[in-house]
């Protein structure tokens, strides 16, 4: 069972365009068995089958990886860590906080974190309109979170002048897109093509305009 889904993950990040060491591919892997094993009791992810978490979760996650400008992000609502830990697996350099208001899913995570040796990775329990950071944030990324104004008006405090959201969405969200809020521009959308993954999939950059 690993070694085929190790085969597809390997696939999926060479037809993303990505690199990834053995190291790294290992920590995605045991990412995905933590996962798998924590999802029956902590209802993490709506995928029960681990093969079926490659696609839809880890190269859905990677697949905004060239769409990473800057050293600092924050993944809001961040749940099973989806996209945050897989970038943050691949991207040891850069800095990734993630943030969720529920304590289960935050306990997941620092587990994460612990057992993975992900130095890179800091974990907030909050609810994201209250968390206050420190360091400067470059991009603020989210997946099935909210719709794109309610994660303006949540996260905006977080970005400086000219900083980007990234929004992952299924459909084009149109509607979503004509509700932008004063302030903020769409600066690209890019539908994306995830690996073993026929459900559309789009990415949203958001633009905070000076």
């Amino acid at each position: 069972m690993i070694s085929s889904i190790e085969e597809e993950l390997r696939q999926g990040i060479v037809k993303l365009g990505l690199f990834a060491t053995d190291q790294q591919i290992n920590l995605l892997l045991n990412y995905l068995v933590l996962l798998n094993k924590w999802n029956a009791s902590f209802n993490l992810s709506g995928v029960a089958e681990i093969n079926s978490m490659v696609s839809r979760h880890l190269l859905d996650s990677l697949s905004i990886n060239a769409h990473l400008k800057g050293s600092v992000f924050i993944d809001i609502g961040s749940g099973a860590g989806l996209p945050g830990i897989p970038l943050a697996i691949l991207n040891p350099k850069n800095h990734f906080i993630l943030v969720d208001s529920n304590g289960k899913k935050t306990r997941f995570l620092f587990q994460v974190k612990t057992e993975l040796g992900l130095a890179n990775i800091d974990v907030e329990n909050c609810r994201i309109e209250h968390y206050q950071s420190n360091q400067q944030i470059d991009m603020v990324m989210c997946r099935a979170f909210s719709a794109i104004g309610d994660v303006v008006s949540k996260s905006q405090h977080l970005l400086k002048k000219e900083g980007k959201i990234l929004a992952m969405k299924g459909r084009y969200p149109e509607d979503e897109i004509a509700a932008l809020p004063d302030g903020f521009e769409i600066s690209k959308t890019i539908k994306l093509e995830i690996p073993g993954n026929e459900s559309e999939r789009h990415l949203v950059e958001v633009l905070k305009k000076c």
